[in-house]
């Protein structure tokens, strides 16, 4: 039920709301800008150490963590609520602010549902919670993207109709009570934690990280990438712009901390000791550990960015595609994530987390074979369970093992560290996946996925020898 409070707004974010705005004549333009609202999912572990160090006066008396999220969830109703009175093509600006508060509310959610789900339950049990939590997501997904879509369309939603998204929206925001009442019949996590009382430096230095933030998304929008094509060069590039951007976002908070404008012992709460703790338990060999982080979903992600596409150059109807890809695909992640779990509990998480990555970059191959047929609609099938059911495997995988990591101490502040590094070479890489595709061919494409794996297996092998989960 958590997991389902958790996918469903992310889709009424992106998808859902790009085709309202689509329908009610915004240019196409504008509707890709809506796309920055996913910054917030990208920067939460940045507001994270206020989630665990905070305690929140009235909702407290629930829990620290149940409390923190029974307000976060009340907000999304309410963002969602004031996102479906308002029509875009009367103000897209009033527009614009609200889908940006469902956005941070909802990757605030997310920051609590896995803390909590970590500090319920031992590392042995972690498998059974993942694995739900996975299927919870993916379900809440799948109503967020395509049930919405589809009560648009029962509504009327071919021709424009303020009304009909309004009620779309509405309805969407009334599903969030599954998540309040999954929380209200919860139990608090039994350990306990060290809250700060400093509630005002704590918010100012949130307010602090924000307008960080905002610069970062400023400077990046305004550095102008002079290689056109995606080659190389237009990759070291945006390496070298993702630093500047880091740098000035680094500047503005060192201005601050200079001026006295901020408390710099709260960065090191917040930041350096969570950092620190990671590495005193791990030590030289944590520096290889975040290397796994980072690759572990590497071939998953750039294979899957191009899967899309492939299937409509392939000559597969965008029925079939939504219906096989979408909507069966989403309950083939689930059988592999339930899979995933029990793997977990039955033989341990680094075994669990290599036959992830194993058959992860194996379904690739696949891919390849596809490519290399006739269109066939039984083809399109087996591939797509197939490819589903390695990634909810490798994902209710790697979920366990970010689980274990994280230190009871810092649990929000470090899995959202884990979590935001998970993504980012992946997405950064599988950005210039078309190029590879022009280049090389699909097939060849899809072997090169596949062949990215082979190191993370390796590593894997090595991590569980000498840097056990501690």
């Amino acid at each position: 039920m958590l997991g389902f409070s958790s996918g469903l707004p992310i889709l009424l974010v992106f998808s859902t709301l790009s085709v309202w705005l689509t329908k009610a004549g915004i240019e196409r333009s504008t509707v890709t800008l809506f796309s920055w609202a996913g910054f917030a999912y990208a920067f939460k572990f940045l507001w994270s150490p206020l989630v665990d160090k905070v305690s929140i006066p009235l909702f407290s008396n629930i829990g620290h963590r149940r409390g923190w999220l029974l307000l976060t969830q009340l907000l999304i109703i309410f963002s969602l609520i004031l996102t479906s009175i308002n029509d875009p093509q009367n103000n897209i600006y009033i527009t614009a602010v609200c889908i940006t508060l469902v956005a941070f509310f909802s990757a605030t959610q997310d920051i609590i549902i896995d803390a909590y789900r970590i500090e319920s339950v031992e590392q042995k049990l972690q498998g059974s919670l993942s694995s739900m939590y996975i299927a919870g997501y993916r379900i809440g997904m799948l109503v967020g993207g395509a049930g919405s879509l589809w009560l648009a369309s029962f509504w009327g939603g071919d021709f424009y109709d303020h009304d009909v998204w309004k009620k779309v929206y509405l309805t969407m925001s009334l599903l969030m009570l599954i998540g309040i009442a999954a929380n209200l019949i919860s139990q608090e996590p039994s350990r306990r934690k060290l809250f700060s009382t400093k509630i005002n430096v704590h918010f100012k230095f949130f307010v602090n990280i924000l307008f960080s933030v905002v610069i970062f998304i400023l400077v990046y929008s305004n550095i102008i990438n002079p290689f056109t094509d995606k080659n190389l060069s237009s990759f070291l590039f945006t390496i070298l712009k993702l630093i500047i951007c880091l740098l000035s976002s680094g500047l503005y908070i060192f201005l601050m901390i200079k001026l006295k404008i901020q408390d710099s012992s709260i960065i090191k709460e917040s930041y350096f000791y969570p950092i620190k703790n990671f590495i005193d338990r791990y030590g030289k060999f944590a520096l290889l550990i975040l290397l796994l982080i980072s690759l572990y979903r590497m071939a998953d992600v750039v294979m899957g960015v191009m899967a899309n596409i492939f299937y409509l150059e392939k000559g597969y109807s965008i029925s079939e595609i939504a219906t096989y890809s979408k909507f069966f695909g989403v309950f083939a992640t689930i059988v592999g994530g339930l899979f995933g779990g029990y793997f977990a509990m039955r033989f341990g998480t680094m075994i669990t987390l290599f036959i992830g990555a194993l058959i992860a970059s194996l379904s690739n191959l696949l891919f390849a074979w596809l490519a290399t047929t006739e269109t066939n609609i039984k083809y399109l099938i087996s591939v797509i369970t197939a490819d589903n059911i390695s990634s909810g495997f490798a994902g209710a995988a790697f979920v366990i093992y970010l689980s274990g990591l994280t230190s009871i101490r810092f649990t929000a502040t470090q899995y959202a560290l884990f979590s935001s590094l998970m993504l980012f070479l992946p997405k950064l890489i599988a950005g210039y996946s078309g190029a590879w595709v022009d280049v090389m061919g699909y097939q060849n494409y899809f072997i090169t996925t596949a062949l990215i794996g082979i190191p993370v297996l390796f590593l894997i092998i090595y991590i569980s020898k000498v840097a056990p989960i501690k």
